[in-house]
């Protein structure tokens, strides 16, 4: 009795260790561009406010929207073993790293064993795959694909994210242009038996590459002191703080005052105002919080980054509305 007692603590440390070890603002990133690509794909099927009745199988309007979400179901799970694939796959890498940058992590703390790491990301990597195989090609070659790249960013020899642009490419690659064009095709195609990629998801895919990219760039600003010691050379440790901030700063100004520019001029099937208000907004209050960091205090510049984790999440809940909107 006591040993069954005693194992519940165990099992639940195990279980919030397994949680920190998935990186869960990357898990939610993940979820929400899945669900919210999958509502743009359904966007497609509408006009004049009504839902098409010619597609494949569609039978009523509720047997459509039950499948419609067993579908977002199905797609959720393969994604989310690919991401803890990729960001564990980061861990057992970089434990001696994140031991001086981010002491929390299971493996860098000792919560995990490097052996426990190995075996999490080797069986989310077979899971993902496999779920991925079950539903179709177009699945098949996103999971796979951000898989690949996860694994080229950080798996020595190739190890990427040792070089800057390379670094950068990897993660736009995957969160622009894998993510946003793959999953799109996969619910497109369930939902009309078509490719076919519309205007709207090349502006998100823009707007994506260039937040990315944005995020690419900050995100080693708060590990400047783990790669200044293990010669990890990063564009922070190359340029400094200062100047990698601002860099990052402009980039997604740029991608917000892109989206303020299609709106403006129109040729998308959104809602503009809904967009030009928000992505307004957004940028305002993005300037605002920034001039009020001090790159000396890691917990502000690690709190600024998180929150901007945050606005890329809230993108995809602003632009599948404008979508569905219009």
């Amino acid at each position: 009795m006591h040993s069954s007692v005693d194992s519940h603590p165990r099992l639940l440390r195990w279980l919030r260790a397994l949680w920190q070890f998935s990186r869960p603002h990357t898990i939610v990133g993940t979820s929400l561009s899945v669900i919210g690509l999958a509502f743009i794909a359904l966007s497609t099927q509408y006009r004049g406010g009504a839902l098409l009745t010619a597609m494949p199988n569609s039978g009523s309007t509720w047997e459509f929207y039950q499948r419609f979400l067993g579908w977002i179901g199905a797609a959720l799970v393969p994604s989310l073993a690919a991401n803890v694939y990729i960001v564990g796959l980061n861990q057992c890498t970089d434990i001696d790293i994140d031991r001086i940058n981010k002491p929390q992590l299971p493996l860098a703390s000792g919560e995990f064993s490097p052996r426990q790491g190995q075996w999490i990301v080797v069986c989310t990597g077979l899971l993902a795959l496999g779920l991925a195989g079950l539903q179709g090609q177009r699945l098949v070659w996103t999971v796979g694909l951000s898989m690949l790249m996860g694994t080229v960013y950080s798996a020595p020899p190739i190890r990427l994210k040792r070089f800057p642009f390379w670094a950068a490419l990897c993660i736009f690659g995957v969160r622009g242009v894998v993510v946003n064009l793959g999953f799109f095709l996969h619910f497109r195609y369930l939902l009309a038996g078509t490719g076919a990629i519309p205007w709207k998801v090349w502006v998100l895919t823009g707007f994506v590459i260039l937040f990315a990219l944005a995020i690419a760039i900050f995100k080693d600003i708060p590990d400047q002191a783990g790669d200044l010691q293990f010669q990890v050379r990063t564009l922070t440790v190359r340029l400094g703080s200062l100047a990698v901030f601002r860099l990052s700063c402009w980039v997604l100004s740029m991608a917000y005052l892109g989206i303020v520019g299609i709106a403006l001029w129109g040729g998308a099937a959104v809602d503009r105002g809904l967009l030009l208000a928000t992505h307004l907004s957004i940028l305002l209050l993005f300037w605002y919080r920034s001039r009020r960091v001090t790159l000396s205090n890691h917990r502000q510049v690690t709190q600024f980054y998180q929150w901007i984790w945050k606005l890329f999440f809230l993108e995809y809940v602003i632009f599948p509305i404008a979508c569905l909107w219009r």
